[in-house]
């Protein structure tokens, strides 16, 4: 293998040097325990103080309403499952979408075993929701919504302003699963109508391990892990200060760069789109093609299998991936291309390219000449693909 192009940077991020740099005195030189009273452990406080303002600072939220936890994961079922008990005396309703990420999805169909209604509203053919299906789908006992951001798989970015708004009007606590659009796309909590927003480090250049919960001040929601008083009493756990503090410096750099690296990611996107659709036959874009991420390009390829596509091109050193990184050894397509219509045969020839902040244009053109050889090979050993020819010429 001559060479190492990483393109599934939906899956995850490298930690980038100057994070790292941040992280790397809370491991030994000040280990001390933020909860303690002493001067030492003091450093680390402080530390985890600055951490919450600039995590706070990307969406426009208080430092306060920052809570940290393990991961974005952790954040979705946190919010779901402590509104749900809080909120279970005025109603077990719920709505969320087909599309979301399974630690939704999943923390969704728990609750509806233990008696919740879930309400999983449809997505068009780019994957985003109808606010007017969402309004419509509101009842008196609708206690939480709960609609991503932007979906890790396809890319598309909702109409969370609008879904806020409609939240808000109606008197339903809103949250939306973040995790792909922090640190990537412009959010604004107060100008949304967000009342809790999940994010992960990981995504954004940070380390693993860590993310946060933002809950808005008045928001009813009870405490997820049981134990000490960390986290003003809302999420027991010593605090993971070198995550912490690489998490915050993340958003910190995430918010200086936001702008100016989307614009290049787009451009390198856009490039790369346009040189698949036309020059590999049979090729289609999944997601909304101008509502979507700055780094996301997402195709499905007509009479192969995924899999083979990853296999061939990780041969060439280059990591993409067909979907979710959470569902990676599942054999069903994706759930999500499944949502917006594609019939299985053409949902397993899917592929997930997402760019960062170091991808060249040289990269992308090395790996749409491959992708082009790929793709022919495998049409080759398809027999779908000699009868669908076959049938063409007659």
């Amino acid at each position: 293998m001559n060479r190492f192009i990483y393109l599934d940077n939906a899956a995850t991020t490298q930690v980038s040097r100057d994070v790292l740099d941040e992280m790397l005195p809370y491991f030994c030189g000040r280990y001390g325990n933020p909860s303690a009273l002493y001067r030492f452990a003091g450093e680390s406080r402080k530390a985890v103080d600055r951490a919450r303002e600039h995590a706070a600072a990307l969406i426009g939220a208080a430092p306060e309403e920052i809570y940290f936890t393990g991961s974005g994961s952790e954040s979705d079922n946190w919010a779901i499952k402590a509104a749900a008990e809080a909120y279970a005396q005025k109603g077990r309703h719920i709505i969320t979408s087909k599309i979301e990420h399974h630690a939704v999805l999943h923390t969704c169909e728990q609750l509806q075993k233990q008696g919740f209604e879930i309400t999983v509203l449809d997505v068009d053919e780019t994957g985003k929701i109808s606010p007017k299906e969402l309004k419509a789908a509101i009842r008196p006992d609708t206690i939480l919504i709960s609609i991503m951001t932007a979906n890790n798989e396809i890319g598309t970015v909702e109409p969370v302003a609008e879904i806020g708004r409609i939240a808000r009007e109606a008197g339903v606590p809103f949250h939306t699963d973040a995790v792909q659009a922090y640190g990537h796309i412009p959010l604004d909590v107060e100008k949304m109508n967000i009342d809790m927003l999940s994010a992960s480090g990981h995504k954004l250049n940070g380390p693993k391990g860590i993310g946060i919960l933002y809950i808005r001040k008045g928001i009813k929601i009870r405490s997820f892990i049981h134990g000490g008083a960390q986290e003003r009493g809302r999420r027991a756990g010593t605090l993971n200060v070198p995550g912490i503090v690489g998490f915050g410096r993340a958003a910190q750099i995430a918010k200086d760069t936001m702008e100016a690296g989307s614009a290049v990611q787009v451009k390198l996107r856009d490039h790369l789109i346009r040189r698949v659709l036309a020059e590999i036959p049979y090729s289609r874009l999944n997601g909304d093609k101008t509502d979507r991420l700055p780094n996301n390009a997402n195709f499905c390829f007509r009479f192969i299998e995924g899999e083979s596509m990853l296999i061939l091109l990780d041969q060439l050193g280059i990591c993409a991936s067909s979907g979710s990184a959470c569902t990676s050894g599942a054999l069903d397509p994706s759930h999500v291309l499944l949502a917006i219509g594609l019939p299985h045969e053409i949902a397993h020839g899917s592929l997930r390219l997402t760019l960062s902040e170091d991808t060249t244009l040289e990269e992308i053109d090395y790996v749409v000449e491959e992708l082009k050889k790929i793709i022919a090979r495998l049409r080759e050993m398809s027999p779908l693909y000699e009868d669908f020819v076959k049938n063409k010429k007659e």
